[in-house]
């Protein structure tokens, strides 16, 4: 299949990676004077003490803080509303996400609606979204991340949910990139073995997604792979010792390269499909939906032929040297998902039932469907519901 030779590329967040960085945030330059940090509404941030050494940081940089501890695991319009609120309450000229990517796309959101009139969902592009324009620039954003799974460190959009209509959809812009990202693995030696393969995963199929994407090109194919690689080698071994600081450094890597492949081409359906089955069941975690789902989604398109031989370079990347047809990428798949201990997941264990595949379609055409403008080939609504159906345990 041949590549695509051009591309577009604009990824200005400046990315400080590697263990130990956080200590390096107080002599960085600061976007302003008074810090929202905006952490989830769990314990674990001030628990393992990132909260307070990321306060201590920013007071030694001469920044004034205050906290908005109020996002859920999938963000809503009103931990939306509620943060932007305390950012205006408290004259904060710049954000401090610390966390994992729901504490990330909430802050890009929340800078939204820090700084402009009306509702979050007039500036959505999507689903009942507006596509208002976003008039007044957001504020400026420090990612700090916590985990290795949703990219939003280096990329300029956020999904949100909007739970009176079901939608879980995204708000982006250029002036949405993180001024200022840090990737510091010691940071993610606190996340559990089972969320470490979730989010894992979701980096992951980022780069899946974009490397079987229509758009990919020269540039997010490299990326694409070196993700793929890095992911799928040390990914099993950070699940099961979440001290091992050299593979959590390396998912996290994979992870940073995979926000990228997302700025260089749109990634494909799979991750439409679970975003509709994570707005109506908010406790399903984002990657367990992805894992559910993937083995009957990208069977679908080796079926099809969509690309054969970059399924062939996906098991490859994958630890299957010896690959030679795309169903080699379904085994490699696999296998990794054994070794990370979720190739069982089910979705009647969230409260699923077959009876939804229909309304979850519609819902996945309704509000992802721009997604679907990315895949080699398309879908019908019947393809649809049968992945979903041949997903569910």
């Amino acid at each position: 299949m041949k590549t695509n030779n051009n591309y577009d590329m604009y990824i200005p967040t400046r990315v400080m990676f590697g263990a130990g960085m956080l200590n390096k945030l107080s002599e960085q330059p600061m976007p302003g004077k008074r810090a929202l940090i905006i952490i989830s509404n769990g314990k674990s941030t001030r628990a393992n003490g990132y909260l307070a050494r990321t306060e201590e940081q920013l007071h030694k940089a001469g920044v004034e803080t205050c906290i908005f501890d109020g996002v859920a695991p999938n963000p809503t319009v009103g931990n939306v509303n509620a943060g932007a609120k305390t950012a205006r309450d408290n004259g904060c000229d710049f954000l401090v996400a610390l966390g994992g990517g729901s504490v990330m796309d909430c802050a890009k959101a929340i800078a939204v609606m820090a700084t402009n009139e009306g509702e979050l969902w007039d500036y959505v592009p999507i689903g009942s979204g507006k596509g208002q324009p976003i008039a007044v620039k957001p504020l400026p954003i420090i990612a700090i991340t916590t985990t290795a799974g949703t990219g939003s460190e280096t990329d300029n959009s956020g999904v949100i949910t909007k739970e009176d209509t079901f939608e879980k959809a995204f708000v982006g812009d250029a002036s949405l990139f993180p001024v200022l990202s840090i990737v510091d693995a010691e940071l993610m030696k606190s996340v559990p073995a089972t969320f470490t393969a979730y989010q894992g995963f979701d980096a992951l199929f980022h780069s899946t997604e974009g490397y079987i994407a229509k758009g990919a090109n020269l540039m997010s194919d490299m990326y694409a792979l070196e993700a793929i690689r890095n992911i799928a080698e040390y990914l099993p071994r950070a699940v099961k010792d979440g001290n091992d600081l050299e593979a959590r450094t390396r998912v996290a890597f994979g992870n940073t390269l995979s926000g990228g492949v997302m700025c260089l081409t749109l990634i494909t359906s799979e991750h439409a499909l679970e975003h509709a089955l994570s707005a109506y069941h908010p406790n399903l975690p984002h990657g367990a939906g992805l894992i559910m789902v993937s083995r009957a989604y990208y069977k679908y398109f080796i079926g099809h032929h969509a690309c054969d031989d970059r399924f062939i370079r996906m098991a490859q990347a994958m630890g299957m040297p010896e690959a030679t047809k795309p169903e080699d990428f379904l085994t490699a798949l696999t296998r990794l998902q054994e070794a990370c201990g979720v190739a069982d997941l089910k979705m009647s264990d969230y409260g699923i039932t077959p009876d939804e595949f229909e309304t979850l379609m519609r819902n996945t055409r309704e509000v992802m469907g721009v997604m679907f403008t990315s895949d080699r080939v398309q879908m019908s609504d019947e393809d649809i519901v049968n992945v979903y159906r041949e997903s569910y345990k």
